[in-house]
């Protein structure tokens, strides 16, 4: 999942947050109600569709914040590792 999460085995559900999440990332001003549409479908509830884009939406902010300031940041050892931690833990979807 971790080199390509659009070929990778996953719950439908996270693969419908994924694509949401990157739109959302990569294109805010294109996101509307519509893009629900797939994550609803994917039965992934309102609830976990809100923590997921505040997830996002933080993860932006600390990522230009770092660009902006400069902060250190792991290398892809290090990002890596997060991400284990976090599938690990989960989010709720």
């Amino acid at each position: 999942m971790l080199a390509d999460w659009r070929t990778a085995p996953l719950d439908p559900k996270l693969r419908a947050t994924l694509g949401f999440l990157e739109k959302l990332t990569l294109a805010p001003a294109d996101v509307g109600p519509a893009d629900l549409a797939p994550l609803r479908a994917a039965g992934v509830s309102d609830e976990a569709i809100e923590d997921a884009i505040q997830v996002c939406v933080l993860f932006n902010i600390y990522d230009r914040l770092a660009d902006s300031f400069n902060f250190y940041l792991p290398g892809p050892d290090g990002y890596a590792a997060s991400g284990r931690s976090l599938l690990a833990r989960g989010y709720l979807l």
